[in-house]
C-alpha cells in the first residue's frame, strides 16, 4: 500500500496476499518508533483528504479494519485521528 488511494479495504483478497502487504508495509517501518509512523500515516491521508483521493468512507473502514488490533489507549488515539481527518 504506497498511499490510501490504492489500499483495496472491503475486497477480497487471498490471504498471502494480505499477507504480502502487511509484510511490505512492516518492512518500510522497521526501525522507527509509533510516533514517526503515526505521523507517516497521519501526513499521507491528509494529503489523500486534500487531493481527493482519500474519503471518510475509507477512513472509517481503515479504522474498522485496524482498530481491533490496538490496546485501550492506542484505539483511543487512532479514533481522534480519525474524527480529525474527517472533519477536513
Amino acid at each position: 500500500m504506497k498511499d490510501f488511494a490504492s489500499y483495496e479495504g472491503g475486497k477480497e483478497k487471498d490471504a498471502q496476499a494480505w499477507i504480502d502487504e502487511a509484510n511490505a508495509v512492516a518492512a518500510q517501518y522497521a526501525g522507527k518508533g509509533e510516533n514517526e509512523i503515526l505521523r507517516a500515516i497521519y501526513a499521507r491521508a491528509v494529503e489523500g483528504k486534500r487531493n481527493g483521493t482519500l474519503t471518510n468512507e475509507q477512513i472509517d473502514e481503515f479504522y474498522a479494519r485496524f482498530s481491533s488490533m490496538l490496546d485501550g489507549a492506542r484505539k483511543k488515539r487512532l479514533k481522534k485521528i480519525v474524527e480529525e481527518l474527517k472533519r477536513m
